[in-house]
């Protein structure tokens, strides 16, 4: 593996250059992907702005605007990692009401959140029409591997020592997912930017020798 220091700022340039690289006559889906510890919010907030200079309009879709009700999330008690794994993020209602509007074609109507987990109640967000070359920025945990449509993806990779320290006490629960997660899905080797951020304020971007 071929690993590439790169200052934070810098980071934000070059994947920036990337996303508004793509062709303009249509919607560009983003996943920004990491654990919460890698804070994929965060750099998901750093890129609206470079992204408007470039001439895109953004639109920031947090994935845990879409988690399931308390009673299906916690079906199995508040700490099951499988539960949390497979049980809740709606995948569904992300594909439907946010992706699959800007499938080629599509109406390109979006709806930006769906269920606010601390009141656990709907939303109620009004629905947005993106113009064709908008570019949606999703973060959250967990999003390959899940059929979801994406143009680019960017997994924010953690060491399991990295990840276990910098995951909160009360979140500890939740490592044998992230276990699962990188066994079964593979996402270092399946997104098209993996960003190694054991230390924020030093990333590296790591790359397949010969990509």
């Amino acid at each position: 593996m071929d690993v590439r220091p790169i200052s934070p700022s810098a980071l934000v340039e070059e994947l920036a250059d990337r996303i508004a690289g793509a062709p303009r006559s249509s919607w560009v889906r983003v996943a920004l992907d990491g654990a919460p510890a890698a804070r994929p919010g965060e750099l998901a907030d750093a890129l609206a702005g470079p992204l408007r200079l470039r001439g895109r309009e953004v639109l920031r879709v947090p994935a845990g605007g879409f988690l399931r009700p308390a009673s299906l999330r916690y079906e199995y008690g508040r700490t099951d990692p499988d539960a949390y794994y497979d049980g809740w993020l709606d995948y569904g209602a992300l594909s439907r009401e946010v992706l699959a509007p800007l499938d080629p074609g599509g109406p390109g109507k979006v709806l930006p959140s769906l269920w606010d987990a601390a009141t656990d109640r709907a939303t109620r967000a009004p629905y947005m029409t993106l113009p064709p070359g908008a570019v949606v920025l999703m973060d959250g945990a967990l999003l390959l591997g899940r059929w979801l449509p994406f143009e680019f993806t960017v997994h924010l990779w953690l060491s399991p020592g990295a990840l276990a320290r910098r995951t909160a006490e009360e979140w500890r629960w939740t490592l044998p997912a992230y276990a699962r997660y990188a066994e079964e899905v593979a996402p270092r080797e399946t997104a098209d930017v993996v960003v190694r951020v054991d230390d924020p304020r030093h990333p590296a971007i790591i790359a397949a020798l010969g990509a």
